[in-house]
C-alpha cells in the first residue's frame, strides 16, 4: 500500500478517535429540510406509481400533471405535516442512535468496520422504524387521499388532526399497523443508507486526493441513495400496500393477493421514480447534515 495512503488512513482513524459528539436532533433536523425539498417527489412515488389503479395516470410526468390538474400545484405538497412529523421521528431517532453508538465505538478502535457499521445501523433504524410509525402510516394517508373517491377520503386536516381521529376511531393499535414490515424496512434502510455513506466517504478520504468536502458528501451520498434504493424498493412498495389498505389482511394474504393480480414485476414498480426521489432526498440530508456539524 502507498505511503501516502497509509498516511491518509492514519489522519483518518485519529480524526474518527476524536471526533465530537454532535447533538441528538441534528439528523432528524437535516432530514426535515430534505424533506421540504424532495417532497413532491416522495409523493409522485409512494402513492401514485405504487398505489394508483389500473384506470389512473401512467408515468411520472402525466402523475404530476394529473395532481396539479386536480389539486393545484399545493397538492404537490399534500400531506406535509405528516412527512415532517415522521422525518422528525423516525430520522430523529435511527440518526441519533447511529451517531451516538458510532461515538462510543471510535473513541476506542478508531474507524469502525463496515459490518460494525451496519450492525450499529440496524439496530438505530429499528428503533427508529419504530418511533416513527404513526407518523408514516399517517403521511402515506394523506399522501393517498386525493387518489381515493371523495366518499372514502378521510380528509384530515394535518398530522395532529389525523394522529387524534386515527387513535379515536380505529383505536391506538391503528398507529402501528404494519409496525414490523415497516421496521424492518428501516433497518435495510439505515443499514444500506447510513453504514453505506461512511464506509464510502471514508475510501474516498484514504484512497484519493479529495478533502472532506461538498463533492466528497456528493458523491458518498448519491452512492448510498443508489444502493438504499436496490436494496429497498421492494419492502417500500410492500409497505406502502399494507398502509394504504381499506381492509385489514396479513401480509401472506397482501402479497398473494397482489402476486395474482399483477404477477412478481409489481414488487419493483416505481423503482426508477423511487431513485429520483431517495437520491436527492439521501444527497439533501447528508449535505444538510455535514452543514449541521459544521
Amino acid at each position: 500500500m502507498p505511503t501516502s495512503v497509509i498516511g491518509r488512513e492514519q489522519r483518518h482513524i485519529k480524526q474518527q478517535q476524536q471526533s465530537v459528539r454532535y447533538p441528538f436532533w441534528f439528523g432528524g433536523s437535516a432530514s426535515c429540510f430534505a424533506a421540504i425539498v424532495t417532497h413532491p417527489l416522495d409523493l409522485v412515488k409512494v402513492v401514485r406509481l405504487q398505489t394508483r389503479d389500473s384506470n389512473g395516470p401512467k408515468g411520472m410526468l402525466k402523475t404530476v400533471v394529473h395532481i396539479i390538474k386536480n389539486d393545484g400545484p399545493l397538492g404537490l405538497y399534500s400531506g406535509l405535516s405528516a412527512s415532517l412529523l415522521r422525518q422528525a421521528t423516525y430520522s430523529t431517532t435511527r440518526f441519533g442512535v447511529y451517531e451516538y453508538l458510532k461515538s462510543i465505538i471510535a473513541q476506542d478502535t478508531g474507524s469502525p468496520s463496515f459490518p460494525v457499521l451496519v450492525a450499529i445501523a440496524s439496530t438505530s433504524g429499528f428503533l427508529g422504524g419504530i418511533a416513527g410509525n404513526p407518523a408514516d402510516v399517517l403521511n402515506v394517508r394523506m399522501q393517498h387521499d386525493a387518489a381515493l373517491p371523495s366518499q372514502s377520503r378521510r380528509n384530515y386536516k394535518n398530522a395532529l388532526d389525523g394522529l387524534i381521529r386515527m387513535s379515536r376511531e380505529e383505536g391506538l393499535t391503528s398507529l402501528f399497523k404494519g409496525v414490523w414490515p415497516n421496521s424492518m424496512r428501516a433497518v435495510l434502510m439505515t443499514a444500506s443508507q447510513l453504514a453505506s455513506y461512511d464506509s464510502i466517504k471514508s475510501t474516498i478520504l484514504i484512497y484519493t486526493s479529495l478533502p472532506d468536502n461538498l463533492t466528497t458528501h456528493f458523491l458518498a451520498s448519491i452512492t448510498a441513495g443508489f444502493i438504499a434504493t436496490t436494496i429497498c424498493s421492494p419492502v417500500d412498495v410492500v409497505k406502502t400496500r399494507i398502509m394504504s389498505a381499506q381492509e385489514s389482511e396479513s401480509l401472506m394474504q397482501l402479497l398473494s393477493r397482489v402476486y395474482k393480480l399483477e404477477g412478481a414485476g409489481w414488487i419493483f414498480r416505481g423503482w426508477l421514480p423511487s431513485f429520483m426521489r431517495l437520491g436527492p432526498h439521501t444527497v439533501a440530508t447528508f449535505l444538510f447534515l455535514e452543514q449541521h456539524k459544521k
